[in-house]
């Protein structure tokens, strides 16, 4: 039991280090000095479509309400 519990330490040790490394970095920085940058905005070609849509619809699916007695009607006829 003992090495268990020293495992999870060793590895919880290791993974604390590993991030704590990982902060130390140098940010990456780029100097663009006296260059213009300059962009356009890009959109597609064409023309913008607004669809309107329609209202709303009842399902097409109805709940069968007597499913359990038209089932116990078909058993019946085996």
């Amino acid at each position: 039991m003992k090495k268990l519990q020293a495992l999870v330490i060793v590895t919880l040790l290791s993974i604390a280090s590993a991030v704590f490394a990982q902060d130390q970095g140098d940010a990456t920085t780029y100097d663009f000095e006296d260059d213009l940058v300059s962009g356009d905005l890009v959109r597609p070609d064409g023309e913008l479509l607004n669809v309107r849509r329609r209202g709303r619809r009842s399902s097409l699916i109805r709940i069968r309400e007597h499913f359990i007695p038209e089932m116990l009607k078909s058993v019946e006829d085996l």
